[in-house]
């Protein structure tokens, strides 16, 4: 008896093509990746490349007309006071919500991943995740009510006769404003939270993944709490503090709908972007801006693979 009499040839087009697919599993998987390569290449880096060339073009003074010709010019003006204070203001917003973040999440991560258990954790997940089910710009627009002049934040400070405390805080240069909702810490303490989920989940997964008999060898070792937090618990958590970072800190670089709500008036790089390709309609500029928090961030992800972050993904 024949292998054919045994196993009868399948002449179904679908038949056929599951057998191409058992013969040639690597031409198979090349033809699935396919897709999402080309949607990649085409929409994503291809939209990249066009904003980084378009970094390298220029305006006309006089017409508006942009002159397609390579030129550093554009970069250049990135260095002008004005420019180079969006750029710093942003890059120092994102460093403060990052550390600010961190140190909130924390204790909350590490009170999940010690104590609580079973049902207790799942309403930790929920807990957490429960404000990314809402819209972003319902969270906005609320913080802005509860951070308004009217709003229940100064009602509190000023039944506990602090307000003397919260004008103080908004008379400071670097902080201040007419009322928390147009102010640089209003605007921190909104990122702050939009962001805080976003460190928390990789920092409680890092200290998961610390064995509870270290902390208990390094008591047995005479260790103190704060030393076995500095040399045990700290370095096994940090680099899931740096892969929460990665979102804490890119997202606040980008955003711009919190710093164009909250905001003070002084631009974030991100309101920069849309007010140069708007109203000002200098696309090489915009895109130069645009190319900004892309450069940080590539120096940013490298360190952090450096520093094993990647892995607490």
């Amino acid at each position: 008896m024949t292998a054919t009499a045994i196993f009868p040839s399948r002449k179904g087009i679908a038949a056929q093509s599951v057998d191409w697919m058992i013969r040639h599993p690597a031409m198979f998987t090349f033809l699935m990746v396919l897709p999402i390569a080309l949607w990649l290449g085409i929409v994503y880096i291809g939209s990249l490349i066009a904003l980084l060339m378009q970094s390298f073009f220029s305006i006309d003074e006089f017409s508006g007309v942009v002159v397609k010709e390579f030129t550093l010019a554009t970069y250049a003006q990135l260095f002008r006071q004005a420019n180079f204070d969006i750029i710093l203001r942003t890059v120092v917003m994102a460093a403060a919500v990052t550390l600010a973040a961190a140190a909130i999440a924390f204790p909350i991560a590490y009170f999940a991943a010690r104590y609580a258990r079973g049902k207790w954790k799942a309403l930790f997940y929920i807990g957490v995740m429960l404000p990314l089910w809402s819209s972003y710009l319902v969270k906005v627009y609320a913080w802005k009510l509860v951070l308004a002049k009217e709003g229940i934040l100064t009602w509190l400070f000023e039944k506990l006769h602090l307000g003397w405390l919260l004008d103080a805080v908004l008379g400071l240069p670097l902080i201040g404003g007419n009322s928390l909702s147009v102010s640089y810490l209003g605007t921190f303490i909104v990122f702050v939270y939009i962001w805080l989920p976003y460190m928390i989940i990789p920092v409680q997964a890092a200290l998961e993944r610390v064995p509870g008999a270290m902390l208990e060898a390094a008591s047995d070792l005479g260790a103190t709490p704060g030393q076995s937090f500095r040399m045990v618990l700290f370095p096994l958590a940090l680099p899931g503090i740096i892969a929460g970072s990665i979102f804490t800190f890119s997202l606040t670089l980008g955003d711009y709908i919190v710093p164009q709500i909250i905001g003070s008036g002084r631009l974030f790089i991100g309101q920069a972007v849309y007010v140069q390709q708007g109203t000002a309609g200098n696309i090489p500029l915009a895109a130069a801006f645009t190319v900004v928090p892309i450069v940080i961030m590539g120096f940013y992800l490298w360190g952090a693979r450096r520093m094993g972050a990647f892995d607490a993904l």
